[in-house]
């Protein structure tokens, strides 16, 4: 015992440091590293993402207790959450806003009842390739109320491409990711309490290609994301 104190007493600067990044982190801002390809083209194997955690409520540190709202998600937010079937952090695109009606049909999206445009996706997506898949790889610019962004499509690949029409609970959410034929959202886990919510993500903080040796993708520090609204 008389050891752990004095291995304490001596540390009392880094311990302080460590308690306040950890207080950060599950308060006001998380970081995170993109493991997956379910939110490509906008979102990269190797970037590391900041979530905004006082984007939308102000929490107790270390649980999903919301002690005061700040402000509303909106449709198109990227946001970070714990998965309703298991906890796990995930990061999608939140779709479907509390009484949305929401539909996909042979991948086109139908809100309320008005199916989604799509277009061609700008050059700088039409490079954001998933690695190590042989398949065929489509990139669209998909076109929501307020704002549009990049989707792929993989149409060689087994998939859930059409649901619906659903009626989103209220104070829940529908999230889908842009990587629609290889992402595990609400098609499988259902919806998103508000509760679960823990940020929302704007910026890349930087970016390393496992691809490449992790060199760093210079041009994507700091980046914002695309389609973000």
């Amino acid at each position: 015992m008389q050891a752990i104190k004095k291995l304490i007493s001596a540390n009392k600067g880094f311990l302080c440091f460590l308690l306040g990044m950890l207080l950060i982190r599950s308060a006001v801002a998380d970081w995170y590293g993109v493991p997956s390809a379910s939110m490509y083209p906008t979102l990269l194997i190797g970037d590391r993402i900041i979530s905004n955690r006082l984007a939308y409520d102000v929490k107790l540190p270390f649980t999903d207790i919301v002690v005061g709202h700040i402000a509303d998600p909106r449709r198109g937010d990227i946001v970070t959450f714990s998965s309703p079937e298991d906890g796990t952090r995930l990061v999608k695109r939140l779709i479907g806003l509390p009484g949305d009606v929401i539909e996909m049909r042979n991948e086109q999206l139908v809100i309320n009842g008005e199916p989604m445009a799509y277009g061609a996706a700008g050059a700088a997506l039409s490079g954001h390739l998933m690695p190590d898949y042989d398949g065929k790889q489509v990139i669209v610019r998909e076109h929501l109320p307020a704002m549009a962004h990049g989707v792929m499509l993989l149409p060689e690949r087994m998939a859930l491409r059409s649901f619906g029409p659903m009626t989103v609970p209220a104070g829940e959410y529908l999230v889908l990711g842009d990587n629609r034929d290889d992402s595990k959202d609400s098609r499988y886990i259902g919806f998103v309490p508000r509760a679960l919510l823990t940020g929302r993500v704007s910026r890349v903080m930087f970016s390393l290609d496992p691809q490449r040796y992790y060199l760093p993708r210079i041009h994507r520090f700091g980046a914002a994301l695309e389609g973000v609204s």
